[in-house]
């Protein structure tokens, strides 16, 4: 399975995270307040920072977010914790600069991801932080429903919550929004 697509709206380009990505994400990532609710606030630091970016570039599936307007790296995410076992995958590690914050951006960068994982398996899981507040209210308003941490197919949930979107509850917002 390709868990390191190219996909695009208008609004948003995701595409595989490569190395060149390095300087244009640490700037996006080098604001404190993209993650002064995250369970590590310190990634806004450089060291910090580098140990994030190459445990995205070794997952096989990390995707760069770009402004297609201007080509700049504004976040990533990633597909990680694929389980045909349960028909799972993960999405999560997303971040956006904060001058693309406020909605729009974050729902065209999920449902892409989203429309491309149930293409593959029938569940998508997103442990978020469990005092992050701006993205757990994210999740619910993209049709994330909260579920028992140990109820997931996921490896260490301490410190987190975790959300379920099942492909046959899922309306994909860009397509509603064209109607």
């Amino acid at each position: 399975m390709l868990w390191q697509p190219t996909l695009a709206s208008d609004l948003v380009q995701l595409r595989p995270l490569r190395e060149s990505d390095w300087p244009g994400l640490l700037t996006a990532a080098s604001d404190p307040l993209v993650w002064e609710v995250h369970p590590e606030p310190t990634r806004h630091r450089p060291e910090v920072f580098a140990k994030f970016f190459a445990g995205g570039l070794e997952s096989q599936g990390a995707l760069a977010i770009e402004d297609p307007r201007t080509g700049a790296v504004i976040g990533s995410s990633r597909y990680t914790s694929h389980r045909e076992d349960t028909s799972s995958v993960e999405i999560g590690y997303t971040f956006l600069e904060r001058a693309y914050w406020g909605g729009e951006y974050n729902r065209h960068v999920k449902a892409l991801m989203l429309r491309h994982a149930f293409t593959h398996v029938d569940s998508v899981y997103f442990v978020v932080g469990e005092h992050n507040v701006r993205s757990r209210r994210a999740m619910e308003k993209i049709g994330g429903v909260l579920v028992p941490a140990d109820a997931a197919p996921i490896a260490d949930p301490t410190g987190h919550v975790v959300f379920r979107i099942a492909r046959e509850n899922w309306q994909d917002p860009l397509v509603r929004a064209r109607e």
